[in-house]
């Protein structure tokens, strides 16, 4: 019997559409992580992108436990001496919620060329219409 290896002529992707309204943060992004992967698929090969186009709605919905909306930071570095801009989760959740979500996922994937490429296949909106009615996406539903 021989391995399976996963090559861009048989790779099948399918369009996802997750409503983001209720679900917590981090649990929402592993699931997103995953279906980005291609993990849930028995075709699954790490080298290869064979994950799916993921459609995230109502972000603007999503929820953090415990006091994180208050404690929890965002921070980036420009570079510069004194360059460190910090901003609070519940800043970034009011102004930008696709952010928050498009950080955690993209923490998740490969820091490489792959993880790039799979992260483009991420589409994230605050609220319920996204632009993507014509590639027919399925709804995906998971337990938290």
């Amino acid at each position: 019997m021989k391995t399976f290896v996963a090559t861009s002529a048989n790779i099948e992707r399918k369009w996802l559409v997750i409503d983001a309204s209720g679900k917590t943060l981090g649990r929402l992004a592993t699931e997103v992580a995953k279906l980005l992967r291609g993990k849930h698929k028995p075709t699954y090969t790490p080298f290869a992108d064979t994950g799916d186009n993921v459609i995230v709605i109502n972000a603007s919905e999503m929820v953090l436990t415990g006091k994180k909306l208050d404690q929890k930071m965002y921070r980036h570095h420009s570079g510069y001496a004194g360059g460190l801009k910090e901003i609070d989760y519940k800043t970034l959740m009011s102004k930008n919620p696709e952010k928050a979500l498009e950080l955690a996922v993209k923490g998740m994937l490969p820091k490489n060329s792959l993880g790039r490429q799979m992260f483009r296949k991420l589409h994230v909106y605050a609220g319920a219409e996204h632009d993507h009615a014509a590639q027919k996406p399925e709804v995906y539903t998971f337990e938290q």
